[in-house]
């Protein structure tokens, strides 16, 4: 670890496995976009594509490339980077490894915004609206129904569990009340898909996470204090019930944004907060590894989906297998280790 003293007895401390780890997401999560965005009818070679990405393409290249291939790129990134911070920030607070948002019922509440939409009638950009505001509706009720002198762990991961339930109940009702065409829009978006994603879906999230990262970032060791209990967290000078609150709102915030923009992709907030963890064995709620390995997830998973699987699948059908299979080995492991 290295410390880097900073004016005002502020102090920044350095991980260099966790920084290497982060590094290396990132690039390989670009290099995987550069040979996304090289995919597809009018194929394009890695050299092609950064040309075109800095200006040198011919005016069909760029119009590919700009409007057509990089927005679902830029918004592959922007989604997978949301759910790995708020799975990070979840698992932290909850201090339990399967704290995220499909587990504590956000992803279903914003399904439930969405399904409304579609059983009205509603455009693409009101779904896209109600979805965000279903996870925001769903986080404060989870949040009320769980105070009581404060929000605990435990107590907020048994009552998202119970909305959860709840909310599937609800939005198997209303798959059941919408006609046939809508259903099966209905049932793409629900999976999580990236198909036809332009600007307007990633421009929200991005807004979002250029205000919310360095707020996290800002309360990154507060939320640290908060892993040894909250009366040890208080005598260490931590507001814990205003940062709980404050770290939920941007966590729901997050998890709605990216439903909105690519539909409830499942277990991405579950699984890249432990890889980072694992990766960079480091302490804390490594927020950077875990955004970066959230975005490489989505960007490779987009990519099975692409040139492997026939069809061309939600995205959300890969992270839901490899998910499902992870959250079934963790359990597994809780369980030996006496956890669970």
């Amino acid at each position: 670890m290295i410390v880097i003293r900073t004016a005002r007895r502020l102090s920044l401390r350095l991980h260099p496995r966790a920084l290497a780890v982060g590094t290396a997401g990132l690039l390989l999560a670009l290099a995987a976009g550069v040979l996304a965005i090289g995919h597809g009818d009018y194929p394009m070679s890695p050299a092609d594509v950064l040309r075109t990405l800095t200006g040198g393409g011919s005016p069909a290249e760029e119009f590919i490339v700009t409007e057509l291939r990089l927005p679902r790129l830029v918004t592959a990134l922007a989604v997978g980077a949301a759910l790995g911070l708020a799975g990070a920030v979840f698992q932290s607070l909850v201090r339990n490894p399967l704290g995220s948002p499909d587990v504590l019922g956000f992803t279903q509440g914003a399904a439930t915004g969405a399904l409304v939409v579609v059983a009205v009638g509603g455009s693409s950009a009101a779904l896209a609206g109600s979805a965000a505001l279903g996870g925001i509706v769903t986080g404060v009720l989870i949040y009320l129904v769980a105070w009581r002198r404060g929000v605990h762990g435990y107590r907020l991961v048994l009552v998202g569990i119970g909305m959860s339930a709840i909310l599937t109940g609800v939005n198997g009702y209303l798959m059941t009340r919408v006609p046939l065409m809508s259903a099966s829009r209905a049932m793409l978006w629900l999976t999580g898909s990236l198909d036809g994603r332009g600007w307007s879906d990633a421009a929200p999230l991005l807004a979002a996470l250029a205000v919310l990262v360095p707020v996290l970032l800002a309360c990154a060791p507060a939320l640290r204090m908060t892993e040894l209990g909250d009366d040890a967290a208080s005598g260490l000078g931590v507001n814990v019930h205003r940062l709980r609150m404050l770290l939920l709102a941007a966590a729901v915030l997050l998890v709605a944004l990216a439903a909105a923009a690519a539909g409830p992709v499942s277990f991405v907030a579950l699984t890249a907060p432990h890889l980072a963890r694992r990766l960079t064995r480091a302490p804390g709620v490594n927020l950077l590894p875990a955004a970066v390995i959230g975005a490489l997830i989505i960007v490779l998973a987009d990519q099975v989906t692409l040139r492997v699987l026939p069809g061309q699948l939600p995205v959300g059908v890969v992270t839901g297998v490899i998910g499902g299979g992870y959250l079934a080995w963790l359990l597994a492991t809780e369980r030996r280790a006496g956890r669970l």
